[in-house]
């Protein structure tokens, strides 16, 4: 999501230069005194680091625009340069105490009375209730309401109507648990009223795609027209997914790679920990998670495992060369979405887009650009850690505590990096592909996956315990899955073929919010 500053007509900026020192490589950006009338080193562009996505009801006041991304007055006065896009990425960079935690997560609404999802009329009508109770902002594309912001906080639509929670960046896992807790509160507290439940789980049980809603959000239907193009399963993505995702700091680019690495290696094992989408149409679907597997052949030119990330050469830079050939989706000029779809972000820095030609790309739209890359762990001025399938809130808080405990203390980092060195390429992709179907029982060297995830899981802890906020009681949501071996699809599958006898519909009482 895109960050709108607006005072008026213009918005005046101190000189000053940022610095950001990120392993040897060290970037200076300088802000001049300026107005928002086209310096392309300021537009869209958030000093202040990771996630700000917040501001003041009164006065001047920042307005998320989830979508569109940004009003697209700003025309750049010079064209961007790939140093600039690097510069970018490192602006990210902080010191460990400004480090902070940010959570997200996407739930399936349903109809009570019929199981039926969502149409996008409740959905509207649930926003302004929210917005009027508890006092949110609006977001808006034209006439439809499409969001919702307070502070940092921000409620956004996935494609086929599946509610997002943006967190705020906060210090501690209390907090993010405290804000998990507040807005489910708030959701039921409306929702219920109308006979509208909430799911957590990765996949949708029981509707195809025939049966959701299409949200009104420009992005989507380009997004929608191209997916079929590159893969086949591009379309459940979009509308039959739900995640939960933890979004890190890093405090220099040798920071980020370390942390970049550590996820990459890490991740088949959230997956599993968290799978919690066997069923499809109603039945089982032959996957512990269907979400993770559903990426497998979404579009290999921005998702994977990025084996890249482990070459010595691996840095910002490397990252931005990658993402400058990921085809585009969209630009979004003169309150329109154009659609780029297959042109590189290249062909923009170069005016050469074919849907519009001299057209030169602003910061902004390299920051839009970067959120249609979806790779199991995602590069933007911080972290993101997307392998796990939604889950009830016990779990919401338990993934960005796992997350915290390896990757922001430095002890564990460092074990999980000792722990990894030695895996190859083809032994992380191969977890990366067969977790989704087996899970903890996937064969690993002369064990199995559970037997690694029972020392991760343990490192975990006692970087929680280092941390000393007693945080490491948000892990007890994992215990069982790794002490039993048996993920939460497992839990669901027995009691599927049992107690439930042979129907998923009881599903949507058992992972009800």
């Amino acid at each position: 999501m895109a960050l709108v500053c607006r005072v008026g007509a213009s918005y005046g900026i101190r000189h000053e230069t940022a610095r950001w020192v990120c392993g040897s490589k060290e970037s200076s950006f300088s802000t001049k005194s300026t107005s928002w009338d086209g310096r392309r080193t300021m537009q869209g562009l958030r000093l202040d680091g990771m996630m700000t996505k917040g501001g003041s009801k009164h006065g001047s006041r920042l307005v998320v625009a989830a979508s569109p991304p940004m009003e697209d007055a700003v025309v750049a006065a010079e064209p961007l340069t790939k140093e600039d896009l690097v510069s970018y990425l490192a602006s990210g960079c902080k010191p460990k105490e400004k480090w902070r935690i940010g959570t997200e997560h996407e739930k399936f609404g349903f109809e009570i009375n019929t199981l039926r999802p969502m149409k996008y009329e409740q959905i509207a009508d649930l926003l302004n209730g929210i917005a009027e109770r508890f006092d949110w902002d609006k977001i808006m594309e034209g006439e439809y309401i499409i969001g919702l912001k307070q502070g940092k906080q921000s409620i956004s639509l996935e494609p086929g109507g599946q509610f997002e929670l943006s967190g705020a960046p906060l210090e501690t896992l209390h907090q993010t648990c405290a804000e998990v807790n507040s807005h489910l509160y708030q959701v039921k507290a409306v929702a219920e009223e109308m006979g509208i439940g909430f799911l957590g789980v990765g996949f949708q049980p029981k509707w195809g795609i025939q049966d959701i809603p299409v949200m009104p959000k420009g992005r989507y239907e380009i997004m929608r027209n191209y997916m079929p193009k590159v893969g086949t399963l591009g379309l459940d993505m979009m509308f039959r997914t739900c995640t939960v995702q933890v979004n890190l700091d890093f405090s220099s680019e040798a920071d980020m790679i370390r942390k970049f690495r550590a996820g990459l290696a890490m991740q088949p094992i959230a997956t599993a920990l968290f799978a919690n989408s066997p069923f499809t149409d109603g039945k089982p679907n032959g996957y512990l998670s269907m979400r993770s597997h559903i990426w497998t052949d979404t579009d290999k030119a921005r998702t994977g495992m990025l084996p890249f990330v482990f070459d010595g050469s691996f840095g910002f830079e490397q990252y931005v060369d990658y993402a400058l050939h990921v085809p585009m989706y969209f630009v979004y000029r003169k309150k329109k979405y154009f659609d780029c779809s297959g042109s590189s972000f290249w062909d923009f820095m170069e005016g050469k887009l074919p849907a519009l030609p001299g057209e030169f790309p602003t910061l902004t739209d390299w920051e839009n650009h970067l959120t249609t890359i979806f790779p199991e762990v995602r590069l933007k001025r911080y972290l993101e850690m997307r392998g796990a399938d939604g889950g009830p809130w016990r779990r919401l808080c338990a993934l960005p505590a796992f997350w915290v405990g390896l990757l922001y203390d430095e002890v564990s980092l460092q074990n999980v990096l000792d722990l990894t060195a030695d895996w190859t390429e083809e032994e992380r992709l191969m977890l990366r592909n067969k977790v989704p179907k087996t899970g903890l029982n996937t064969p690993f060297r002369d064990g199995f996956l559970k037997h690694v995830a029972e020392d991760v899981l343990k490192l975990a802890k006692d970087g929680l315990e280092r941390r000393g906020y007693k945080e490491v009681g948000f892990l007890n949501a994992v215990d069982e899955v790794v002490r039993t071996g048996v993920t939460p699809a497992e839990k669901l599958l027995d009691l599927y073929h049992g107690k439930w006898g042979q129907s998923v519909d009881p599903v949507f009482e058992e992972l009800l919010y």
